[in-house]
């Protein structure tokens, strides 16, 4: 495999030039009547503030997985996405900061007129290929860095939304960070590795993941084999809820609309549709379930991806 990154002295220097950059998220509480009269706590881990571009969990999956590439020699990282991929966007930035040439797969026909991530990609340098939809599901199978087939020298494979067994040790840094005690974790999931992520730290005692996509039962076997091939034993309670996709990945109904509406309005915090809105418009349905015992504090996930809301 090459090179482990280990602790953060272990950064490639030029990852340490730009993690510099980088601000520490705040956490912010939310201050409702209806948490009040549940006597809940609800905190907001604000990784969409981290940086205008590179924010959220797209970072935290892509610092060691970078510093491999780096530390191997890579030149050129190639990956995966859809037209309006969060993942796609933040590598983009990140490899022209880097001084590291990007290849994007995007799924689906190349459209007529580009959209504002398409357009951005291209700025920041990435080279696109539009695949077909049955080819893009064919990269997949590929999950190791130098797994996919009529790779180049140089060249270093990155699976779907940075979903590897080093991005989990991103995502736990996170955990790091939260200065008050939490009962309970929640973040919305695309591949389950961010959840995997605080799954790997003994501080995570309950951890809730909404699945962003019609179907997606599979994301609790995808998520104990992150874990498993890392060795990690997590004794953390979790349950990833499967019905709050609202129509499947990208989809939204007047609903999901007029929360997210509600809460920014609220509480001054940005909401996307593709996962901050429906994992709140969750989470907030199952306090009034009456789900979590009074006296609990939770913190939610702020996992970014707000470029995404462009046309």
């Amino acid at each position: 495999m090459g090179h482990q990154a280990g602790t953060v002295t272990d950064l490639h220097p030029r990852l340490q030039k730009l993690q510099a950059k980088l601000a520490v998220s705040p956490l912010t509480k939310i201050n409702d009547p209806e948490l009040a009269d549940r006597q809940l706590e609800l905190w907001i881990k604000r990784d969409d503030l981290l940086h205008p571009i590179i924010s959220g969990n797209k970072w935290r999956k892509l610092k060691y997985i970078l510093n491999q590439a780096l530390h191997n020699g890579a030149d050129t990282i190639v990956s995966m996405g859809g037209a309006y991929s969060n993942h796609l966007h933040a590598l983009a930035f990140t490899g022209k900061a880097l001084g590291l040439k990007t290849i994007g797969y995007i799924r689906g026909e190349q459209p007529a007129q580009l959209n504002a991530t398409l357009h951005d990609l291209l700025d920041w340098g990435m080279e696109l290929r539009f695949v077909s939809r049955s080819d893009y599901r064919q990269l997949r199978d590929y999950k190791g860095h130098d797994s996919l087939p009529e790779l180049q020298a140089g060249q270093y494979w990155l699976p779907e939304g940075g979903a590897t067994d080093l991005a989990l040790q991103g995502v736990a840094e996170l955990i790091d960070e939260i200065d008050v005690g939490f009962d309970t974790l929640v973040v919305a999931c695309g591949t389950g590795t961010t959840l995997a992520g605080l799954l790997t730290s003994p501080l995570t005692q309950q951890a809730i993941g909404a699945a962003a996509l019609k179907g997606g039962d599979f994301l609790i076997d995808d998520v104990e084999q992150l874990l498993n091939n890392q060795g990690i034993i997590s004794h953390a309670d979790r349950r990833i809820l499967v019905d709050y996709h609202f129509g499947g990945f990208a989809k939204t109904t007047p609903a999901l609309l007029a929360f997210m509406q509600d809460f920014q309005r609220q509480h001054g915090i940005e909401l996307e549709p593709i996962y901050t809105g429906k994992l709140l418009f969750a989470l907030y349905d199952l306090i009034r379930k009456g789900y979590f015992p009074a006296g609990q504090r939770i913190v939610a996930i702020h996992t970014g991806g707000l470029q995404g809301k462009r046309k």
